[in-house]
């Protein structure tokens, strides 16, 4: 649906139209632009607007249907630009992302929003308050969108920062979950990255376009190198997480050894004290066999002779299994 429409004729709203063919005949006639802005329309409800402003199918289609990459690309004399505004949910440490088209005529913006970010009516409000800015035309709102956009994304890194700090300690501490908690982190800033990549050589290719001034490009210039540095911070993001979840793989492996080498510490004890037992048993077995021939059988020291080497055994057995620090 239509949330908004107006006409801006030398940098100042001259008022609304509730035909859109009017709006169109207004502009060309008397140098104006028109800007309609529309929240998650049909395909039916976009006809109307893709008719009277000649939009391109295929433009017209990916307007509608929502889940496209950032991208800017020309048909004629139309700009038409994909944007995807983020924004940080704390509650579920999740960026939600949006998505936004902008078709950039001569004479007019028609906007295309799906999702709650970026709030295009303060970008409005804040155009209509400098009408220098308003003046310069269509690539004027483009560049307001698109910085919107852009400031929009500085919360997300502040909280994908905090939530990597948080990790960190997390590693650390030796908490058991946070293997998980990198990896659907990990998940989101990939996905930050997606949206944020293309938006660098889209302001490249935006600063390129004949109509665009000397003026105009300073402030795309200023945009891109803000759009540069969230980049960066995005893919830093991603290779911190990376090197924490390695750190993590050591960690545990290491945790896991030292359970390991306690429990083969355990077994050496008791395979010890296992074998000292066994030693009087097996004497004890022997001499209790009742066969009639047997040596020293009827021997009159025979049985402190088998005790002694019973204590003989164990007590052999037992500084052995010490001097090897079994027990």
């Amino acid at each position: 649906m239509i949330v908004d429409r107006a006409i801006y004729r030398d940098g100042r709203r001259t008022g609304e139209h509730a035909d859109l063919a009017a709006m169109r005949v207004a502009c060309r006639n008397d140098g104006g632009v028109a800007w309609i802005g529309l929240y998650r329309p049909t395909k039916e409800e976009f006809a109307d607007v893709a008719r009277e402003f000649q939009l391109h199918d295929l433009a017209v289609e990916d307007a509608v249907h929502a889940h496209q990459r950032p991208k800017l690309e020309r048909y004629g004399d139309t700009l038409f630009c994909v944007l995807r505004p983020a924004r940080y949910i704390d509650e579920t440490e999740t960026v939600e992302f949006g998505e936004v088209h902008v078709f950039a005529g001569p004479q007019f913006v028609i906007t295309v929003r799906h999702g709650e970010a970026p709030d295009l009516a303060r970008v409005r409000r804040g155009l209509e308050s400098r009408p220098d800015l308003l003046r310069r035309g269509a690539v004027a709102i483009l560049h307001a969108i698109m910085d919107r956009v852009v400031d929009d994304y500085a919360p997300v890194v502040a909280g994908v920062e905090n939530d990597i700090d948080e990790i960190e300690d997390e590693v650390f501490a030796g908490e058991t979950r946070v293997s998980r908690r990198i990896y659907e982190l990990t998940r989101e800033v990939i996905a930050f990255q997606r949206a944020t990549k293309p938006l660098v050589p889209m302001l490249e290719r935006l600063m390129t376009e004949p109509h665009v001034d000397e003026e105009e490009q300073r402030y795309l210039r200023d945009v891109q190198d803000h759009a540069l540095r969230i980049h960066e911070q995005a893919d830093s993001f991603r290779q911190l997480l990376q090197n924490i979840l390695n750190v993590n793989l050591t960690l545990e492996t290491k945790a896991l050894s030292e359970v390991s080498n306690a429990q083969n510490e355990e077994v050496k004890k008791i395979s010890a004290w296992a074998a000292i037992l066994f030693a009087p048993t097996l004497v004890g077995t022997i001499y209790g066999m009742n066969f009639d021939h047997m040596p020293e059988l009827h021997w009159y020291l025979g049985y402190p002779f088998a005790l002694a080497l019973m204590i003989a055994v164990c007590v052999s057995l037992y500084v052995l299994f010490r001097r090897r620090n079994w027990i």
